[in-house]
């Protein structure tokens, strides 16, 4: 076999540039996301969902159980649809009943199986569970959608498609709980299984299988199908909070690996000498989707909105000088927006992107972290420094003494043990501070080390407290995008930042901010139905709706 000759590359953009907050916090999907590389798995092993089990009353509740067959295992998705009262429908991490619960089994559960999980599942955290239970869910309704769309069924029409438009998903997932938690299986019992490899391939799995779940229990109450454009553009939203943000502190080599797969993506096509006519035809055809995608994306914080609306305008500026004629037109077209916003920069890196599977689609298998850190330690404190001068000056710059520098605290809530942020000169509980303050930890390393010579051992002997700064400095050579370069602790610090970034590899799109601390988004809008892997796996990136 001839080894392995990666296609050419322009230089990677620095890590400093990249892994700013305000630029996380602008990311787009990619072809690179989850979702997609999931979508493609699976059209290319031709998988079907089979029904098992519909014990549905007419009002649609009662329990279902879905199949499919991936890499040689077969996987079921257990739905548990429950009349929950209108009073106990919450979003909140602190609810504890929610219209429908959701367990992917490993296998096709028997009766006993079945029925354990239907008792357990609508419980989640109150409940235990098995490491035949591989993904753990649940999600509420968008009760004005789902009541309009069931009407509109009985009455032999189709729903209003301004309605499904604006709305988009049936339901909304408010956890999709993996690795463990409660009991289910551990990650390592399934993560060297075939199309399971990839980060939160089961839970991808999960939210997929529930979205044609949510499409058949409306179809069911409402005695008729959905036209198919419409159900294609119904995806499921989800509701997620600051649980998902200390992830990527806590994960630097997944980090690092998700970063420098999109990085080097892009590096191979803006590498690309000439683009073809067709490929040009292409990129410009996306850009249009785009536009009208920005179009369709609205959200009800006006700030937020704002930020849509100039997008767009900025986005057609961009579309105007885009030209592909020349040499290395991805390159030129990068170089052309590089005084744009992060919103414009970030949406055209992902656009020159997504036409080049050929070159890119590789490296999804390279965004997994199956090994842990591994890095050469760095065996003397005056080299120890020199990393943090050459690597991390950006956590040298804070004023981490100041009310400003330090005004918020990372810790897990009591109740819930959920990741929670607190104000820490107005509210109590900084002695439980979480170590996500990596920059600070850094710098008080460094003011440390002055004058300090010999070996770094002798020199975390006498400084235990070190031991996780040390340990990210001496990562900081082979993993350059593992660090969040900004203060994570600081006054002015925005989670939804952090959030925005992991949901965009997840394959998220309608970004719907409620705050600086949770968000909504939409997953699997115009993704493939089960009916149409074949012909529509892989187009669906940034939808537009147009019935």
């Amino acid at each position: 076999m001839k080894d392995f000759v990666a296609p050419p590359q322009m230089p990677l953009r620095d890590p400093d540039t990249v892994m700013r907050l305000k630029r996380m916090g602008s990311m787009f999907p990619t072809r690179l996301s989850f979702l997609r590389s999931l979508m493609r798995r699976l059209a290319a092993e031709n998988v079907t969902v089979t029904r098992h089990t519909w014990e549905m009353c007419a009002d649609g509740f009662g329990h279902a159980v879905f199949s499919v067959t991936l890499g040689r295992h077969t996987y079921s998705l257990v739905a548990v649809s429950t009349d929950l009262p209108p009073e106990l429908r919450t979003d909140r991490v602190i609810a504890t009943a929610w219209d429908s619960a959701y367990v992917l089994y490993d296998g096709i559960p028997d009766a006993d199986e079945i029925a354990r999980i239907v008792a357990a599942a609508p419980k989640q955290e109150a409940a235990r569970f098995t490491e035949r239970d591989l993904i753990l869910s649940r999600a509420n309704k968008s009760v004005r959608l789902f009541e309009h769309v069931v009407t509109a069924l009985r009455d032999g029409r189709q729903p209003d498609a301004e309605m499904v438009q604006n709305v988009g998903y049936l339901m909304r997932t408010t956890a999709v709980y993996g690795n463990g938690k409660f009991g289910i299986a551990d990650r390592d019992l399934i993560d060297a299984r075939p199309g399971l490899e990839g980060p939160f391939a089961a839970e991808m799995l999960t939210v997929w299988l529930i979205r044609h779940f949510t499409h058949a229990l409306a179809e069911h109450v409402g005695g008729a199908p959905l036209d198919p454009v419409l159900k294609r553009h119904l995806g499921i939203g989800n509701s997620t909070g600051l649980g998902m943000a200390p992830f990527l502190v806590t994960h630097p080599v997944l980090l690092n690996n998700w970063m420098l797969a999109r990085e080097t993506a892009l590096a191979r096509v803006r590498a690309v000498a000439r683009f073809t006519p067709s490929q040009q035809e292409r990129v410009h055809e996306l850009a249009a989707r785009a536009a009208q995608h920005l179009q369709q994306w609205n959200v009800p914080d006006p700030v937020h909105q704002a930020r849509i609306v100039a997008l767009r305008a900025d986005w057609e500026g961009a579309r105007r000088v885009l030209d592909l004629t020349g040499a290395r037109p991805a390159d030129a077209a990068i170089q052309a927006v590089d005084d744009a916003s992060a919103d414009v920069q970030e949406l055209m890196a992902a656009l020159l992107i997504e036409p080049f599977g050929d070159l890119v689609d590789g490296l999804t298998e390279c965004m997994g972290d199956p090994f842990g850190a591994f890095c050469a330690p760095l065996g003397r404190a005056e080299d120890l420094r020199a990393a943090i001068e050459a690597d991390f000056a950006w956590a040298l710059t804070p004023d981490y003494a100041s009310t400003q520098g330090c005004g918020q605290f990372w810790y897990v809530s009591e109740a819930k043990q959920e990741p929670r942020l607190g104000q820490r000169f107005e509210e109590q509980g900084s002695e439980l501070e979480s170590p996500l303050d990596i920059g600070r930890r850094i710098k008080a390393l460094y003011m440390d080390l002055e004058g300090h010579s010999g070996a770094t051992s002798q020199f975390l002997a006498a400084h235990p407290d070190h031991g996780l700064a040390i340990t990210r400095v001496e990562m900081g050579a082979r993993y350059p995008y593992a660090e969040i370069r900004d203060n994570l602790i600081a006054a002015d610090c925005l989670p939804i930042d952090m959030l925005r970034c992991k949901l965009s590899f997840f394959g998220a799109s309608k970004f719907d901010p409620k705050s600086d601390r949770w968000t909504r988004i939409t997953l699997c809008q115009g993704a493939p139905l089960a009916d149409d892997l074949a012909s529509g796996a892989d187009d669906w990136w940034l939808p537009v709706f147009a019935p």
